[in-house]
């Protein structure tokens, strides 16, 4: 090889050389777990409202607007005695394909009740397509707020993440719009209440809210 040609090839080991030397980045996962930003998108979960009625109208927007046509709503009148939400009619049937789903978020921003949102659980292992399939039971949180989860909580999976407010939901300021930061844009929820307004750009001393958010 022409001296050349050998200066060149050492050359080329030169960014990793550089690397070797500078301190570790590596999230030492699960031990070590990064912090997830405000608007993570992690697994669904349908809401309520504190007085326990259900925030899902059976609209079939979500189902609609999903690109990976991975939700299948099917919706059902209230029952005059003991309606169920609000609305003239319930989500009877709700299932989402986690296998399926992108989560891009777009169900949220289409809901009219705020009824589908995200946390900021997306530790999901199964083992069965079968298993995969969220439906009601897994997705509708109970009176008190609490999610349930078909997987035990352990070192990957911290259910606690399940009661942390979905991103778009708290998002303050639409279009950039500076005037609506720090107002309250949705409805109270089971169990957690009236959350407080996210966070401004434009504020001092930015980080973490009450809840543990980035």
């Amino acid at each position: 090889m022409a001296e050349g040609g050998f200066l060149k090839s050492i050359a080329g080991f030169g960014v990793t050389l550089r690397q070797i030397f500078r301190p570790r980045v590596t999230t030492q996962y699960p031990k070590q777990k990064r912090r997830k930003p405000q608007r993570f998108h992690g697994r669904h979960v349908l809401n309520r409202y504190p007085d326990g009625m259900e925030k899902c109208i059976g609209c079939e927007l979500c189902a609609g607007v999903c690109p990976a046509r991975c939700i299948y709503v099917r919706g059902k009148d209230n029952p005059p005695d003991d309606p169920v939400s609000p609305g003239e009619r319930y989500g009877f049937v709700y299932e989402i394909n986690m296998l399926r789903c992108i989560f891009c978020g777009l169900c949220v921003e289409a809901c009219p009740t705020e009824a589908i949102t995200m946390t900021h659980l997306f530790e999901m292992s199964v083992t069965s397509r079968d298993d995969a399939v969220y439906t009601r039971s897994e997705l509708l949180m109970d009176r008190d707020g609490n999610v349930p989860h078909p997987q035990p909580p352990g070192p990957l999976i911290d259910l606690d993440e399940l009661k942390i407010a979905d991103g778009w939901l708290r998002a303050t300021a639409p279009s950039g719009r500076a005037a609506y930061e720090g107002v309250v844009g949705w409805t109270p929820t089971a169990g957690a209440g009236l959350r407080p307004p996210e966070r401004g750009q434009s504020g001092a001393g930015e980080g973490p809210d009450e809840e543990g958010e980035g």
